[in-house]
């Protein structure tokens, strides 16, 4: 794992209407390496595109690496900060109601990069003035207005 400089990615996901239209945004700060990443789907959730941020930008590091990652996401956050996702995955993918875990696919894959990357996830509010978190929210939003958007496969109504 690269410990020589740390990481810091910023994530955001937006919505037109939710469901609805829908991207994510990433940023990507390596040292003095910047790199801005997005895309979108015709159909998702505002949920769905906070995650999928946080896969494509853990996704683009080229070698496991120590990330400070910040997300806009309570939902995110918590689920990994307050060990939410790691009872989910020893429930066989189950909330403690027994309910199957909404979003399993992106969670998963969350879970595998989180094997490969020593990430910590740190809480930023939207819409504050933070630049890379307003950049994160540009991209998502042009994302999501984009034609032409592929279907969202892993999206169930």
């Amino acid at each position: 794992m690269n410990q020589e400089r740390k990481t810091i990615i910023y994530t955001d996901g937006a919505c037109l209407g939710n469901p609805g239209p829908g991207g994510w945004g990433a940023v990507v700060i390596n040292g003095p390496e910047r790199l801005e990443l997005s895309g979108g789907y015709g159909l998702t959730t505002n949920n769905r595109m906070e995650m999928l941020a946080v896969v494509e930008a853990l996704n683009a590091l080229p070698e496991p690496s120590a990330v400070s990652l910040y997300t806009d996401s309570k939902y995110l956050h918590d689920a990994v900060n307050k060990g939410w996702l790691a009872n989910w995955k020893r429930n066989g993918w189950r909330t403690a109601d027994k309910k199957s875990v909404k979003n399993q696919d992106l969670w998963m894959r969350i879970d595998a990069l989180l094997k490969t990357h020593n990430v910590c996830f740190n809480w930023v509010r939207g819409h504050s003035g933070n630049p890379e978190n307003e950049c994160c929210d540009r991209l998502a939003s042009a994302a999501a207005s984009g034609a032409g958007l592929p279907k969202d496969t892993g999206y169930i109504r």
